[in-house]
């Protein structure tokens, strides 16, 4: 990470993270061809249930995010993982998905769960390259060939 960068945990009320998260949509939007082919994902991105949000700042701007809620006893949900395109390469993705999963671990989460999609073929390096497996579909996400959904087990000795 950048030497000028820091992290900051806060919550999905957050103002900066909603920001980052509609620059996500947008970007999500050009990927897969317009709002209406994401139509239904939408209803799975609410800002409110995300209990634990890492903000990456550079020079005090935020450019890079990402959360997680419960999914179920001893499950976390990352959910809205992004970094601006034009901070990407920086280590940013990593750092917050690192600083997720630490999170969790001293929450007694046990592991995390994730959802992608099937054209986000750099989040599914990333994610892989941190350890995350890749798993059958859950939960809304069964009937959803695009998803690709993956899992963490966390060490909770740290």
């Amino acid at each position: 990470m950048s030497a000028n960068a820091e992290l900051q945990f806060t919550d999905g009320r957050d103002e900066h993270f909603a920001a980052l998260c509609r620059e996500l949509d947008e970007t999500l939007n050009v990927l897969v061809g317009g709002e209406e082919q994401r139509a239904h994902y939408k209803q799975f991105n609410t800002l409110d249930p995300i209990h634990d949000v890492v903000l990456v700042l550079e020079a005090g701007q935020p450019v890079a995010c990402g959360g997680y809620k419960l999914y179920e006893p001893g499950t976390a949900e990352i959910k809205r993982v992004f970094c601006k395109p034009e901070y990407q390469g920086r280590g940013y993705g990593r750092a917050v998905i690192i600083a997720l999963e630490q999170r969790a671990a001293a929450q007694g989460y046990t592991r995390l769960i994730l959802e992608t999609g099937n054209m986000l073929e750099a989040a599914m390096k990333l994610y892989a390259s941190l350890g995350f497996t890749r798993i059958e579909n859950y939960g809304q996400y069964r009937c959803m060939p695009k998803s690709v959904c993956m899992e963490k087990r966390l060490d909770t000795t740290l």
